[in-house]
């Protein structure tokens, strides 16, 4: 799963990073320890009703998956599984045509005993990942809030040292294809979810990891702009 990450890059470098244009997010900065229910960039793909033009944009949205359907959760629906993202009736509208990418420097991930978790910051060769996710949209008063979750898969490689499953990451080659403004079919579903298995295999090697910081482990008590928190320790 992924219940924690951290995403250090500023909004001038995601721009230039996935070749973004359109809405660029000036409020948001760095943060070293993003949780569930808090507001994260994503990167999506739109095409203009009027000019037929598809612009890629830098988006900010609620961690928090929450389409206009369905009612009040008591818990954050922050994680999609990819074994059910295509025939799941709560994602499958989503994936057929509101994907996304969710950029990360890395996430956390823990072992231990309750009370004794020890945490782990798991990241890749780059300096940035970039995570497949899906998003919707509802109306919050007289605003539209956006909203994603991240797709996860059974862990690969380093990843599983630590747990049993991860995000799906995608290499930048993947990116277009994915984000791709066009609604899927069933056949289409079946060959994107057959992409993201095979491409984030493939990244999966480049994942590894190292012990950080225990402070890390209370989200409330932390300072999400601390750039220690992903300090490998001594």
């Amino acid at each position: 799963m992924c219940g924690r990450f951290a995403n250090d890059a500023k909004i001038d470098e995601l721009i230039q990073e996935f070749v973004a244009q359109g809405n660029d997010y000036r409020d948001w900065s760095p943060q070293y320890s993003i949780a569930p229910t808090e507001v994260v960039p994503i990167v999506r793909e739109r095409r203009n009703s009027q000019t037929g033009e598809v612009v890629r944009s830098i988006d900010p949205a609620v961690w928090n998956f929450h389409p206009s359907f369905m009612k009040e959760a008591k818990r954050p629906q922050f994680n999609t599984r990819i074994e059910t993202v295509a025939t799941n009736g709560l994602w499958k509208g989503a994936f057929a045509s509101s994907r996304c990418l969710v950029p990360m420097r890395g996430y956390y991930e823990w072992t231990g005993e309750p009370g004794s978790k020890q945490a782990f910051f798991l990241h890749g060769d780059a300096p940035l990942l970039a995570a497949a996710g899906i998003y919707t949209a509802r109306k919050v008063g007289d605003e539209w809030e956006v909203s994603t979750s991240i797709i996860t898969r059974e862990a690969r490689d380093a990843s599983g040292e630590v747990h049993d499953r991860m995000p799906v990451f995608l290499g930048r080659d993947a990116w277009q294809e994915y984000l791709a403004p066009v609604k899927l079919d069933d056949d289409g579903k079946g060959e994107m979810v057959a992409l993201l298995t095979a491409e984030s295999e493939r990244v999966a090697a480049t994942i590894s990891n190292y012990e950080v910081d225990r402070r890390v482990n209370n989200s409330r008590a932390v300072d999400p702009g601390d750039p220690t928190l992903i300090e490998p320790l001594e």
